[in-house]
C-alpha cells in the first residue's frame, strides 16, 4: 500500500506555487535557437541528398570513390564555406564601388534609402512641370504651322492659363516670339523675376534647363534676340 501511494506521489504531475522560479529562454533567444535547429536540420538533409546522388552516381562511374555520410557532412561543409567567401568578397566589392551607399542591418547590408525631397526641390520640379506643359503645347502648335512658333503671347493661339507661371501671381512666362521650333538653341521662354535669380528656360531646341538670369541674357545678346 505505501509502494502503491509513493507511485502515485511520484507520478503526479506537481504544480507550480506562485513565486517559484522559472527558467524560460527569450523571445529573442528561443528564434535563435529555432533558427539554429532549422539549418542544423537543413544541413543534415542536404548531406544525405548529396551522399545519395554521390553513390547512385557511382553506378555509372564506377571510378568514383564510394562517399560515407561522414565525408558528404565534411564535403558540404566546405563548399558551404567557399560560398560564404564569395559572397563576402562581392558584398565587400560593392561596398568598395559604391562607398556610404549600404547600412548594416542585422547580419546582411541594405541599400541606404534616399532621402525625401525637401520642399524646395518639391517646389523647383514642379516649377519645371509647368514650363514643360508650355513646351507640349507650344510644339504641337508649331507641328501644325510649319514649325513656326506664335507671334506673341498675347494672342489666342494657345490658352491664357498655358502662359502662367507656376503660383497665384497671374504672372505669364517671358516669351521670345518669331521663332522656329527645333531651330538652334535660343531661350524661347523662361520664368519672370519673381523667382530669384535661378529660372527655368525653354530653348527653341526643346531643352529645359535651369540657370542663372546672367546666362540668359548673354544668350540673347550672342544670338542677337531682342
Amino acid at each position: 500500500m505505501n509502494k502503491l501511494l509513493l507511485s502515485v506521489v511520484l507520478l503526479t504531475p506537481a504544480v507550480a506555487l506562485a513565486g517559484m522560479p522559472s527558467f524560460l529562454f527569450t523571445e529573442i533567444a528561443e528564434q535563435r535557437l529555432e533558427a539554429i535547429s532549422f539549418f542544423i536540420a537543413v544541413f543534415l538533409l542536404v548531406s544525405l541528398g548529396v551522399w545519395g546522388l554521390w553513390n547512385w552516381l557511382r553506378r555509372d562511374v564506377p571510378r568514383l570513390p564510394r562517399l560515407s555520410y561522414r565525408a558528404s557532412l565534411a564535403l558540404v561543409f566546405l563548399v558551404g564555406l567557399g560560398l560564404q567567401l564569395v559572397l563576402s568578397m562581392i558584398a565587400g566589392g560593392r561596398e568598395l564601388m559604391t562607398p556610404g551607399a549600404w547600412e548594416k542591418k542585422g547580419a546582411t547590408y541594405q541599400v541606404i534609402p534616399a532621402p525625401p525631397p525637401s520642399d524646395a526641390d518639391l517646389l523647383v520640379q514642379a516649377r519645371r512641370q509647368r514650363l514643360d506643359e508650355l513646351r507640349v503645347a507650344l510644339w504641337a502648335y508649331a507641328a501644325e504651322h510649319g514649325r513656326d512658333f506664335p507671334k506673341s503671347d498675347l494672342g489666342t493661339e494657345l490658352p491664357a492659363a498655358r502662359w502662367k507661371v507656376l503660383g497665384d501671381s497671374g504672372l505669364h512666362f517671358i516669351y521670345i516670339g518669331g521663332q522656329k521650333a527645333d531651330a538652334p538653341a535660343t531661350p524661347l521662354a523662361y520664368e519672370p523675376g519673381i523667382f530669384g535669380r535661378e529660372r527655368w528656360v525653354l530653348f527653341t531646341d526643346g531643352d529645359l534647363r535651369r540657370l542663372p538670369v546672367e546666362d540668359i541674357h548673354r544668350s540673347f545678346v550672342a544670338e542677337g534676340a531682342p
